[in-house]
């Protein structure tokens, strides 16, 4: 018996020493974790169940019978973040360059079959060459089996990818379809053909930062959310994340409770809005004055600037806030921000999380550039994805709601279950000075006349009221109490019961 459990801890040694003191101290090196650092950071501390230690791959070509290590290149299990359960996979650069085979794969199916039976997160750390080339097919089969589980957990369990190294080819499909990519700068890329593809197929000369590094992501594709620092950074904003969610589509968010009373007046918001229409405010300020303890975690802060969308708390339980920024292209909603906001709306309606939708948009941008590539179909998507949430839905004007633009913004109209505008707020068609030049465009050589019938048009549809006198705003509140009203109408919609009409998936416009 003895010498089993001596043998069975060897065994244990060998597994956590993964790739050698060498490959490790090279990881360290490039200011990076390992991958048993990486969970031992993330999990509460004794809290990991370690999953397939004694894997090892089954190929037999290119001399790798006797290459075997232990783990395969992945580190699985399960733990908890701030006591609650999550799944997690990181995979070990010092193993095969972290790069897939079949066994590897088979690891990581395992966790995100048991998270879905479950009913918890998963979490992957990706730092891979990819596609193990000796393996050949049995390694993209591998990856395959990854994605169609990636698809069958879509809107059942939240799944977060941690980009922290390299992560290309095939490899970059399987964080594509979960619900957040967050990315570590200078240490982790992502993109389909490298540097050197780029430059033998297109003539383009590009390093591996500017074409798939964390600041191209976030900032120019939008294919990641967030950008951190180092791997420490990284992983401790991902433990705070993971607080704002439910563990799975069958939950309500978790509640945290909070000092922060839900009556809270906050009197500088009369005055955030000024005076002249045409200047713009920061919206992250209301943001900010109306959660609980300012508390705002932003997604995607750096793209598509014109909205904005993150999670924060109202008295204690979890809400998605989107929001037009007016210091960013006025808030108008063009293609990056409609796509941005409507993947937020729909993750929000996947996983039970109300949406407080704060409005000032003038309209959508117009140009060439936009119509050509294709606003109408992107801007579709975040009407489409408005109109078929189910959540709690309450909505804010501050100041401009504009044409469709104010169909759009989570209006009555699709189904919005509480409606506020404040009285600053100018629900029309188009602008005053716009319209005034189509209504009465005899007039155009005259400008007192065109003044005059601006300003009659502004006192008859460029305020709440006429909107009020419909029903299409439920109230027209004062700035100071928008955390209480936002707070009690969040409170009566708790148990709120809606649902779409059978089918077998929507057709969203893609």
């Amino acid at each position: 018996m003895q010498d089993i459990i001596h043998r069975l801890e060897e065994m244990r040694e060998q597994a956590k020493a993964g790739g050698g003191e060498k490959r490790v101290a090279a990881q360290h090196a490039k200011g990076k974790l390992s991958a048993r650092e990486r969970i031992d950071l993330l999990l509460d501390p004794g809290s990991f169940e370690e999953w397939d230690m004694f894997v090892e791959h089954r190929s037999t070509d290119f001399g790798m019978a006797e290459q075997k290590v232990r783990g395969d290149g992945v580190v699985t299990g399960w733990g908890t973040v701030n006591g609650r359960l999550v799944f997690v996979f990181s995979q070990d650069f010092t193993v095969f360059g972290g790069s897939l085979s079949e066994a590897h794969a088979e690891k990581i199916c395992k966790v995100m079959d048991q998270a879905m039976k479950v009913g918890a997160p998963v979490i992957g750390l990706n730092d891979s060459g990819g596609a193990r080339i000796q393996e050949g097919v049995a390694s993209l089969g591998g990856y395959a089996e990854v994605f169609q589980r990636n698809v069958m957990a879509s809107g059942v369990v939240p799944q977060i990818s941690m980009i922290m190294g390299p992560c290309a080819g095939g490899a970059v499909y399987s964080p594509a379809m979960t619900d957040f990519i967050f990315m570590v700068k200078d240490s982790s890329y992502m993109f389909v053909t490298g540097p050197d593809v780029v430059k033998t197929v297109t003539h383009e000369t590009v390093t591996h930062e500017e074409l798939g590094g964390a600041v191209t992501h976030t900032t120019k594709s939008g294919v990641a959310d967030l950008a951190f620092d180092n791997d420490v950074e990284a992983i401790l904003n991902l433990r705070r994340f993971i607080d704002f969610l439910p563990s799975s589509n069958r939950e309500q968010p978790p509640v945290r409770p909070t000092a922060d009373e839900a009556d809270r007046p906050e009197y500088s918001l009369d005055t955030l809005v000024p005076a002249n229409p045409n200047k713009p405010y920061d919206m992250k300020e209301l943001i900010a004055k109306v959660v609980d303890e300012g508390d705002f975690f932003e997604i995607q802060p750096a793209y598509a600037g014109n909205i904005i969308t993150g999670f924060a708390r109202m008295q204690g339980s979890t809400v998605g806030i989107v929001a037009n920024q007016p210091m960013v292209l006025a808030g108008c909603l063009d293609i990056e921000s409609a796509k941005k906001a409507a993947r937020f709306v729909r993750f929000c309606d996947c996983f039970n999380i109300p949406i407080v939708t704060f409005v000032d948009v003038p309209g959508f941008l117009p140009g060439t550039a936009q119509e050509f590539g294709g606003i109408i179909k992107h801007g579709a998507k975040l009407l489409f994805a408005y109109a078929e949430a189910t959540v709690p839905k309450v909505t804010v004007i501050t100041r401009k709601a504009y044409g469709g633009a104010y169909d759009v913004m989570s209006s009555k109209h699709l189904r919005g279950d509480v409606n506020y505008a404040w009285p600053t707020a100018e629900i029309a068609v188009m602008g005053p000075k716009g319209a005034v030049e189509i209504i009465f465009r005899g007039d155009l050589g005259d400008e007192t006349k065109i003044e005059a019938r601006t300003e009659e048009y502004r006192e008859r549809f460029a305020n709440p009221f006429v909107a009020a006198s419909r029903g299409y705003l439920d109230d027209i509140i004062r700035p100071h109490n928008t955390r209480r009203r936002i707070c009690r109408a969040l409170a009566m919609l708790r148990d709120k019961q809606l649902s779409n009409p059978w089918k077998k998936h929507d057709n969203i416009p893609l």
